[in-house]
């Protein structure tokens, strides 16, 4: 790339690739309410301000490493276009290589909604392809909830909702998530949970 080149790219949601298999569908729901509240006016300003980072990859198809649950819900909300910044050019490489780098620079997360570690090969096509992890959205609340910090560890979240999908029934998520969060709660503040990202530690007293 030449500094000639733009940093911003306004590209098709549809042509982007993911590089995760799932995410939380109430986590693209709080962000679909979200937009629903940005003014019309300010609608360009905040996709501006809320880039896609993406990496080139073969044919030049560009990968989503980043903010997979707002592009899903800009889609869901009939946005046909975001702005991606492409963080690594890598449009040389076969395929195989391609995932090869992906993976060892934690830019891809091939687990499915069991938590299952799966081949790339079964990674969806689509941003519409990704499948619905309640625990993902059970993590993404029990954070905003206060039960970890956010931190800087590539798919911290995911590292959470595996924990929680290890600990709690995944029918007591989808029945009454409020309990699963108390529940969810109880197991951050635990010992259990040390060696997560973002851990606070125990209760104390």
């Amino acid at each position: 790339m030449s500094v000639r080149d733009p940093i911003l790219h306004s590209v098709p949601i549809a042509e982007l690739r993911p590089t995760q298999m799932t995410v939380g569908y109430r986590e693209v729901a709080a962000k679909r309410k979200r937009w629903r509240e940005v003014a019309d006016k300010d609608r360009e300003a905040f996709l501006g301000s809320h880039m896609i980072p993406v990496l080139l990859g073969p044919k030049k198809k560009r990968y989503v490493i980043d903010h997979h649950h707002l592009t899903r819900a800009l889609q869901e909300e009939g946005v046909e276009s975001v702005f991606t910044t492409v963080v690594a050019d890598l449009h040389h490489l076969e395929k195989d290589a391609f995932w090869v780098v992906a993976d060892h620079r934690a830019w891809v997360h091939p687990y499915d909604a069991h938590g299952l570690r799966r081949d790339v090969g079964d990674m969806p096509k689509r941003i519409e392809d990704l499948a619905d992890d309640p625990f993902r959205s059970l993590a993404g609340e029990l954070r905003r909830a206060g039960g970890f910090a956010k931190d800087t560890t590539p798919f911290s979240e995911f590292l959470w909702a595996d924990f929680l999908r290890r600990n709690i029934k995944r029918k007591d998520v989808k029945d009454d998530f409020s309990d699963a969060l108390n529940e969810a709660m109880e197991l951050a503040r635990s010992k259990d949970a040390a060696y997560l990202p973002g851990w606070s530690g125990p209760h104390e007293g």
